[in-house]
């Protein structure tokens, strides 16, 4: 091939237009039909898709299995995809509980022992991280991988004091003063339409979105686990339960060498930089990824780069 012929294939092969990654197309639409195990008698709902090894996506609060929808896809070609909907969550059972820590933990780790998982790499936030990363602790020999992203996890929690949360201090004061919580998160849907809509992405979310996360939580008694679960978070030592468990996970994170993979953005809430540096010091066979500027629902941000990253590092490990 003379320079002339190269040149001519070099201009056809850039005029080719490569198909998009269905993973790499955001949408609103949740494309997936759920199933259902009953847990302790009651319903569970879980997205279960592709085949292969499984990879557990765990979400937190005010979300649903619906905080993945674009990120899913960037597995399901390789390995099998299950996001479960959280007890009193998403399309899950509303019983009469509770909803403590305990509550949400008997049920989703029920239902993952009901589906036998093995060899399975977990992807968590928020609540979903406490959750996942204490059925890692007790089944060490299910788990090859774990990835991450805001959630539950040190240096910065458990937190000292309402003071050491910096500006979310006196938000989680009100959440769990008696009264006061009950009328922002349960009456005037607080955490889902400001935290979750506006505070807590980089980009508001969009009606469509809001409108999908909205729909599990269409009035005040369906919104009782949103209440439950900043009521759960380890300040001063309160809740115990909690406050040891978040204990336990930084001994495990410091420790395991079970692959691990975090995903990051600048401020975050939960993860902001200097814990980043904390980890990247202290955690063992991790890598990270910064995504860019964010706060914490950094999927509604960053599906695609999410879903990218996490597809490379699986085809790695």
């Amino acid at each position: 091939m003379d320079r002339r012929d190269f040149l001519i294939s070099t201009a056809a092969m850039a005029a080719v237009t490569l198909p998009t990654p269905v993973w790499a197309v955001s949408t609103a639409a949740f494309p997936y039909t759920k199933e259902t195990k009953t847990v302790l008698g009651h319903d569970m709902a879980y997205v279960d898709e592709g085949t292969g090894d499984p990879v557990v996506f765990f979400h937190g609060n005010p979300t649903s299995s619906y905080l993945w929808r674009n990120i899913i896809p960037a597995v399901t070609p390789t390995h099998r995809a299950i996001a479960a909907d959280m007890i009193g969550m998403g399309d899950s059972a509303k019983p009469r509980l509770g909803y403590s820590y305990s509550d949400h933990a008997a049920h989703l780790h029920g239902l993952l022992d009901a589906l036998d998982l093995h060899n399975a790499t977990l992807v968590l936030h928020d609540w979903g991280g406490a959750l996942g990363f204490d059925w890692a602790m007790q089944n060490p020999d299910r788990v090859r991988a774990i990835a991450f992203m805001e959630t539950i996890a040190p240096p910065i929690m458990p937190f000292p004091s309402y003071e050491a949360m910096g500006p979310f201090g006196d938000m989680f004061k009100a959440w769990r003063t008696p009264g006061v919580g009950e009328k922002m998160i349960l009456e005037d849907n607080f955490f889902i339409n400001e935290v979750l809509g506006k505070i807590g992405v980089h980009t508001p979310l969009s009606a469509e979105v809001l409108a999908h996360y909205n729909s599990y939580y269409p009035d005040a008694a369906s919104r009782a686990p949103l209440l439950s679960w900043p009521r759960e978070v380890p300040i001063g030592g309160e809740p115990a339960y909690t406050t040891d468990l978040t204990h336990r996970i930084a001994g495990y994170l410091t420790t395991s060498e079970v692959p691990k993979l975090l995903f990051h953005v600048t401020p975050g809430a939960l993860v902001p930089p200097p814990a980043v540096e904390w980890m990247q010091a202290n955690v063992p066979n991790l890598q990270a990824i910064h995504l860019g500027e964010g706060q914490h629902f950094i999927q509604e941000d960053y599906p695609t780069e999410i879903g990218r990253g996490l597809a490379d590092w699986l085809a790695k490990i």
